[in-house]
Order: C-alpha cells, then sequence, then structure tokens
C-alpha cells in the first residue's frame, strides 16, 4: 500500500483491495501500549494508520481504499463517513440495524463494534482502510482496548445471526463503496 502509494500519480487508477489477515494486532500511529491488556503469541504490528490497536484475523473482511481522495473531492471525514455507511448499508441488507458515532469512528450495532476505519492520507490519497467483523474468533479483541476505549465490547455478523463466506460478504460492501463514489 505505501509502495502502491507513494509510486502513483495524477493518473493512477483508485483501487480496492479485498484481505482476510492471518490473526494480528496493529497499533496505528496514535497506538499506545498501554492498550495492549495482555501479551499474546499474536504479533504486534506497527503501522502508519491512524487510529490505536485493533485485532484482525481471519474471518474479518478487510478492504483497503486506495483512492486519490483530492481528485475524487473528498477530505478524510467525508471518506470516514462513506466507509461507515458502506458498511452500515451493507449490514442493513442482512437485517442488522447499525450506526455511526461521531465521538468514535467506526460501526456499531448495540454499541457493539463490528466496523472499524483506520485511514492514512498521503499525497492527496488514502490507503488502509475498513475491517468488518464476519465470522471469527473474537476473543484476541479481550486482551485490547480496541481502538483505545476501555471496555468496549466487538460483535460481528455470525453474532447477529448471519452466516455468510468472508469473500461473500465482500461483494455488497464494495457495491455500497462503488455506488456511494458514484452517486456524489
Amino acid at each position: 500500500m505505501q509502495d502502491f502509494t507513494r509510486q502513483r500519480n495524477q493518473e493512477t487508477e483508485d483501487e480496492l483491495w479485498i484481505v482476510e489477515h492471518p490473526a494480528v494486532y496493529t497499533l496505528g500511529l496514535n497506538g499506545k501500549e498501554q492498550h495492549i491488556l495482555k501479551q499474546t503469541d499474536i504479533p504486534i504490528i506497527p503501522t502508519d494508520r491512524g487510529g490505536q490497536v485493533t485485532y484482525h484475523g481471519p474471518g474479518q473482511l478487510v478492504i483497503y481504499t486506495l483512492f486519490n481522495i483530492d481528485r475524487l473531492k473528498l477530505n478524510t471525514r467525508q471518506l470516514v463517513s462513506l466507509l461507515e455507511q458502506a458498511m452500515v448499508d451493507t449490514l442493513a441488507q442482512y437485517g442488522i440495524w447499525a450506526n455511526s458515532r461521531k465521538d468514535a469512528p467506526g460501526v456499531y450495532v448495540n454499541e457493539n463494534k463490528i466496523g472499524s476505519i483506520g485511514l492514512r492520507i498521503k499525497k492527496g490519497c488514502s490507503y488502509h482502510g475498513l475491517s468488518l467483523n464476519n465470522h471469527m474468533d473474537l476473543s484476541p479483541f479481550n486482551h485490547i482496548n480496541t481502538c483505545g476505549y476501555p471496555g468496549l465490547e466487538v460483535t460481528q455478523l455470525f453474532d447477529e445471526g448471519v452466516n455468510i463466506k468472508t469473500c461473500e460478504l465482500a461483494i455488497p460492501v464494495i457495491h455500497a463503496i462503488i455506488t456511494a463514489l458514484d452517486n456524489r
């Protein structure tokens, strides 16, 4: 992502990368070690995205948004809102009522976090992106203050009654992102 962003120019097409990570904690630029409550065998990787500490693992959809936000005429807050709304719209398709919060970026179901956003902007371009908990082992979240919020609980589609493969979940999320960009 860093190399792609460094090497891109005004003509470089925007890209969305869909991934599913092995178990890893990532510590954002604002990350404080105090939010790692217990050392485990899961690696802790410092990263250059915004935000605190989070967990990524199998069963979680991660979409990296490699966008020229200057060309799209978006600011960082608008991109965060667009990604949050894409997750909210996708969850609604599965009968899950979710919302975003101004005080804590991400997407929530009954005050439990289901989707996170962590971005980096360089040269007017974004990288990193969003994660949406689908059908995964949530227990690693117990060893961190997720996104720097003590006591924040997490949930996933599976716990909300939806059983779908992560690769299938990517389709409506990508569609919602593209539709939001097209309808601006």
